[in-house]
Formats: structure tokens, sequence, C-alpha cells
């Protein structure tokens, strides 16, 4: 659903960073915000209400070319993550052209994060989106706390896709551009492939 700006030849792309509350979405567009140049991207805005808070900014990325001429620019969004949220997450949803899900490594947090993960799913359905083509890459993060899940065991129990997986801990800023590049990728193979039908 990238949309594209003919007038500043640039292709926007939206990514949404999905997964359970507390799981570090806001942390990894924090570390990204602070580590891209000033003249590549736009303002952190930040739209808060009583309890839930979304973070978006855009960057232009200097070094992944373009796309017959159109630079590409990246919108981040992260989506709440407490369930009672439902409402905003359908909405951030919309028009999404690649999600990241941060899942919590921590083993008393792996229901929420099966729970996270059934609601992305359900949550594109009823945006019209198939998860099986959606651009899609796993961060399992926090892998600096004690007590965490076993890599073979997250992939079990959440990437069923088998989509690529990322261990991060993003509040050291590790694993966070790593997931970051491979999203990227993704969601530009996708946009040249449909460019090409």
């Amino acid at each position: 659903m990238s949309f594209v700006n003919y007038h500043t030849k640039e292709i926007n792309c939206k990514i949404v960073y999905y997964g359970p509350g507390l799981g570090g979405k806001t942390t990894n567009i924090q570390h990204v915000y602070q580590r891209v140049s000033s003249q590549a991207k736009g303002q952190m805005v930040t739209l808060n209400t009583e309890n839930e808070r979304t973070l978006f900014f855009d960057f232009l990325p200097l070094d992944l070319g373009s796309i017959r001429g159109f630079k590409t620019r990246f919108h981040l969004y992260t989506v709440p993550g407490q369930v009672f949220y439902e409402a905003s997450r359908k909405l951030i949803l919309r028009g999404v052209d690649g999600v990241v899900f941060v899942a919590d490594s921590q083993v008393e947090r792996m229901e929420s994060n099966i729970e996270s993960l059934e609601g992305l799913k359900r949550n594109l359905i009823e945006q019209g989106y198939d998860i099986d083509k959606v651009p899609l890459v796993m961060q399992w993060n926090k892998r600096d706390l004690p007590n965490i899940a076993s890599t073979h065991d997250m992939q079990k129990k959440l990437n069923t896709l088998d989509v690529p997986s990322f261990e991060a801990s993003a509040v050291k800023g590790e694993g966070v551009f790593e997931t970051l590049k491979m999203i990227s990728k993704l969601v530009l193979l996708n946009i040249k492939g449909g460019l090409e039908d």
C-alpha cells in the first residue's frame, strides 16, 4: 500500500512495529531515530491518549537506492501493546507495507507474545491483508535479560511462517538496525515486484 509522491519523486512506505505491551517497540524506534542523520529524518511524533502512546517518524535512508528514479522514504510506527487498544492497532495497520513483530524474550511473556501475534493476524485480515503476503520480520527482543526463552522455543512457538528473525536488545541497540534493514529490504522487493506486474 505504499504511497507514490510524483512531485517529490518519493515512494513512501509504512512499517509498523507490532507486539505485546512493553516488549520494546518504542525502544526500537527511539534507537533508530537517535541514530539517523538529522537531514534524513522528520520529527518524531508521539500521539498520547490517557494510557497509550503511539510513536511515528519518517526517514529517508541514504543507501537503499531508488526504484525507477524514485527515492524511498520509510514511515515507522509503533502500536500500543495493551490488548484494550485493539481499535488503535487496527487503524495504525491500515496501509501497512511491512511489519516488525517485536517479541519479548522473557519466559513469562510467551503467552502475551502469542496473544499479540494472533491479534496481528486477525487485524491484518480485517484490513484485507494476508499475513503470508505482508513482509514480516520477527525480533526476539530483551535477549540481555535473565530467564529468557531459547531462540529455538521462540521460533517454534512464534515463527510459524518461517520469516527472517533477529535476536535483539533494543535498549542496548543490538539487533535494531539488522531488523530494520531486513524489513526495509523485504518491503522494497515487494514494491518492485508489484511495479513489474
